[in-house]
């Protein structure tokens, strides 16, 4: 069982785009979070990283990717999210192997949603930035666990962890 939390976030009914590769195509889904969930028996792993092709945020992805078949054991799908636009993610796909989709957020509506975009200081200059973060919700689309501002590096392996019976 996941470590609880204070949040109470909803899945969005808004529709996103999903994008993932299937028998070697690219297949680009629009649709609710909240509907993709109420039409499964799974939970949701929701994860936002800054940007496509980046140390951080390809660790992050392949180690996602690793792991894909112990998170689906303990009854989840793994999304990934940034602003990257869908081509950005089909190469970022294609490159690493990524077996799990990517959610483009372009306009970013879904990481206002979250509350994911921050001041970030970068070597003295303060931006606003994608802040690092992650949300489990169960099979009933219960906000489980968050966590924000994680370091990516090894996430995987602490997030099973958590998760593990």
């Amino acid at each position: 069982m996941a470590k609880p939390t204070t949040e109470t976030i909803n899945l969005p009914d808004f529709p996103v785009t999903i994008v993932r590769k299937l028998a070697g195509n690219f297949i680009h889904d629009e649709i609710s979070l909240k509907e993709m969930v109420a039409n499964t028996d799974k939970g949701l792993i929701l994860y936002f990283y800054p940007k496509d092709n980046t140390p951080g945020c390809t660790t992050q992805a392949t180690e996602f990717t690793a792991h894909i078949h112990d998170f689906d054991d303990l009854g989840y799908d793994i999304i990934g999210v940034s602003r990257d636009s869908v081509e950005s993610h089909e190469k970022f796909i294609d490159k690493y192997d990524l077996q799990i989709p990517l959610i483009s957020d372009a306009d970013e509506k879904l990481c206002q949603y979250f509350e994911v975009i921050k001041e970030k200081n970068m070597y003295g200059n303060i931006t606003l930035g994608l802040v690092r973060s992650a949300f489990v919700f169960d099979k009933e689309g219960k906000l489980t666990h968050a966590q924000r501002n994680l370091r990516a590096k090894d996430y995987t392996s602490r997030l099973l962890s958590i998760l593990a019976p």
